[in-house]
């Protein structure tokens, strides 16, 4: 039989989603939401975001705290922001892989700050803090791909370095860090930063 050229073609369902795949794209719509609304957004609105129903959000949440826990969770992961500084070319000056990877970091530690203060200041549920050997080993689990990442933009110059690139790039991990908090009245570029991390706060005597 002759099919019917006017009859639309049957249209294809989609292929189901695993479950942490579906975590994940939750995840990616709530994120932004969650940094304007805090913890008052609904699951309504983030499945509209998501483009699904809201009952789908708790076939993989067991409730939206849970799911605020897993945006805080993907927000503080640092697996991007090691992808990003593991791709800075090696062949530019120091001082430029350097302010590339100031840029990369400080922009990470910016979006865990927003999330965090946004969950913060709308009352998100509280929770039992991590005992303080945990809370050390999460905060450390965080820091060291990108101290490792930092470490290898610092390994062409081994040579001339002072101090070997993995104390090197501790050192300005954590510069960045105490510079990216909020209060300073006028604080650095990541230029200047870069700048004053390599040479020090005394200008060279033909410019002083």
């Amino acid at each position: 039989m002759a099919e019917n050229p006017s009859t639309p073609p049957a249209r294809r369902r989609a292929p189901a989603m695993e479950p942490e795949q579906r975590r994940a794209m939750i995840v990616a719509a709530a994120l932004p939401l969650v940094v304007e609304y805090g913890a008052s957004v609904t699951t309504a609105k983030i499945a509209r975001a998501a483009g699904i129903g809201e009952g789908t959000i708790f076939r993989v949440f067991a409730d939206k705290d849970a799911l605020l826990a897993a945006c805080l969770a993907e927000a503080v992961r640092p697996d991007d922001a090691v992808a990003h500084l593991a791709s800075i070319e090696l062949d530019q000056p120091l001082a430029a892989r350097l302010t590339e990877a100031a840029d990369v970091l400080s922009g990470h530690l910016a979006r865990v700050g927003a999330v965090i203060g946004a969950l913060a200041g709308a009352g998100r549920p509280e929770r039992p803090a991590p005992t303080e050997p945990r809370r050390l080993a999460d905060r450390e689990a965080g820091l060291a791909g990108p101290r490792a990442a930092l470490a290898a933009l610092f390994e062409p110059d081994r040579e001339r370095l002072r101090l070997a690139p993995e104390r090197l790039a501790g050192t300005f991990q954590l510069l960045l860090m105490s510079t990216g908090r909020g209060g300073m009245p006028d604080p650095l570029s990541t230029e200047e930063l870069v700048d004053l991390f390599l040479h020090g706060a005394i200008a060279p005597a033909d410019e002083a």
